[in-house]
């Protein structure tokens, strides 16, 4: 038996005070260190000038928590070894170091191979696992409740581990579908827009119902067809409340998803009587349904409106009708480089579209050339510019552009009109007026960026038959100090970086 830890098949449950105070002091101080590290973490990845340190501090409480859990639940830990280890012990030990070296093998490799432009799906099948190991987890728990310590003195399965264990396999169930669907929306593998079905408010808001109910249900009866039927209701949700909502909506899908994977965590932190999930679960939970908040003000949506989704469902409606015989200006790459020479101030407005054309370095190398030639030039982020929430401060971090270049919407948005040249690269709604203008409009009062104020506005985009995610035309195309560069974002910039001072 492991000195200072509960045995590994309790003869009958541990109440989670019972659990912490049976604990030795050092494995509570050390997940009060972990959970410290962890807030830490989160305040560090607040700031792109101190996200580096935040991810350091969030991967050493990691380290401990896992560690610490090692050695306190693993059959024969250092300082501790079993006088004759039987071959279950070493085998169980095996498997554990095995399932960590096949975990971390997967992550460092697809960390490595996995491209800057891919990281908004990257994360959403991160939070798919998550919510995956939450389900296993559960059902685990429900199969041999014995190990987890979860019986009650009648034999059954303790009432409140079930309302734990429901809760946390309906969360990581809805986590995984929805995930998996927000990865293929993100991958491209299927169409970004809304997927309309008939009736789904009623079906959603039913079988939501049906799984509050059935949690209910399996406090008092836990037979296996109850948690089979939550279990595949929770799958099915995910899947019926990510497939509506069009890509315009993603930075908030993903924030959500996020949250979701916190809260699955946390509610299997209770099942396994771990505090170190709980507060990490209850870290994550909370600060992507901040984050979400966040995201929602910024589009000027409520968390609601988001789920029910169907935002952008009538794509290119509104444009198809106008934008044929309006007039617009087409400019070159040269004639870009003789503006951006000229002018004292450029402010650059990136969008998903340099994501995609992967142009955020030689982005970089122009704002270096024209700092050069004494030109003073900043960075525009939106709220939701991209697919997940910092999409565009990552990639700019990861082209070295330097932190205090980079501003937020509200912190630059009057400079505008100031500013000799907004220069949009691959961002639409995000800087398109309707969102002030047309009250019919699907971004009707999300915060936008005031590119026509500036003196001339630069427009990078592949063509005009194109709109963005939302499906609305842009005024901005059609003004008079609008030039528009068509192309791939990535070639215009590097020609216009040839043609800088010649």
């Amino acid at each position: 038996m492991i000195l200072g830890a509960p045995p590994l098949n309790p003869p009958a449950p541990l109440a989670v005070v019972e659990h912490v105070a049976a604990l030795p002091a050092w494995v509570l101080l050390a997940y009060l260190a972990s959970g410290v590290l962890f807030i830490l973490a989160l305040r560090g990845l607040s700031s792109p000038a101190t996200s580096q340190r935040g991810n350091r501090q969030g991967m050493a409480g990691m380290g401990i928590a896992v560690v610490t859990t090692l050695l306190t639940q693993a059959p024969i830990p250092p300082g501790a070894l079993l006088p004759e280890p039987t071959s279950q012990d070493l085998r169980v030990l095996f498997q554990i170091l095995a399932a960590i070296a096949l975990g971390g093998t997967i992550g460092i490799v697809t960390a490595r191979r996995i491209a800057m432009t891919a990281m908004p799906q990257l994360v959403a099948a991160f939070h798919s696992l998550v919510g995956l190991a939450a389900v296993l987890v559960g059902w685990a728990a429900y199969l041999n409740p014995e190990a987890f310590g979860i019986l009650a003195a009648d034999g059954t399965i303790d009432p409140v581990s079930r309302v734990e264990m429901g809760l946390g396999i309906a969360i990581g169930a809805i986590t995984f579908s929805g995930s998996v669907i927000a990865f293929l929306k993100l991958a491209g593998k299927m169409s970004g827009a809304p997927i309309m079905l008939p009736g789904r408010h009623v079906i959603n808001l039913g079988t939501l119902a049906a799984i509050l109910g059935l949690t209910a249900w399996f406090t008092q009866d836990e037979a296996l067809w109850v948690i089979a039927t939550l279990t595949a209701l929770a799958f099915l949700i995910g899947f019926l409340l990510i497939i509506p909502i069009g890509g315009a909506d993603m930075p908030v899908v993903v924030s959500m998803l996020n949250s979701y994977s916190g809260w699955a965590a946390a509610a299997m932190g209770f099942t396994l009587h771990n505090t170190a999930m709980i507060i990490t679960g209850a870290l994550v939970g909370s600060s992507g349904a901040i984050l979400s908040y966040i995201m929602c003000r910024a589009m000027n949506r409520s968390f609601i409106s988001v789920i029910a989704g169907g935002f952008g469902a009538e794509a290119g409606a509104i444009a198809d009708g106008t934008k044929t015989d309006r007039p617009w200006k087409r400019g070159s790459a040269e004639d870009a480089a003789f503006l951006l020479e000229q002018a004292e101030s450029v402010i650059i407005v990136p969008g998903y579209g340099m994501a995609v054309a992967q142009a955020q370095h030689v982005l970089r190398e122009m704002g270096d050339q024209l700092k050069k030639q004494g030109v003073s030039v900043k960075y525009a982020i939106h709220p939701v510019a991209g697919r997940m929430p910092g999409h565009m401060n990552v990639l700019l971090a990861e082209a070295n552009v330097p932190y205090d270049e980079v501003f937020e919407l509200e912190d630059i948005n009057s400079e505008f009109s100031q500013a000799d040249i907004a220069f949009i690269i691959g961002a639409n709604d995000v800087v398109n007026p309707a969102a002030k203008t047309d009250k019919s409009s699907p971004i009707y009062g999300m915060p936008v960026f005031d590119v026509g104020n500036a003196k001339t506005v630069m427009f990078i985009k592949r063509s005009m038959g194109g709109v963005g995610y939302a499906g609305v035309d842009n005024d901005v195309f059609y003004m008079d100090q609008t030039m528009m560069l068509l192309g791939d974002a990535k070639k215009m910039v590097e020609e216009i970086v040839k043609s800088l001072g010649h």
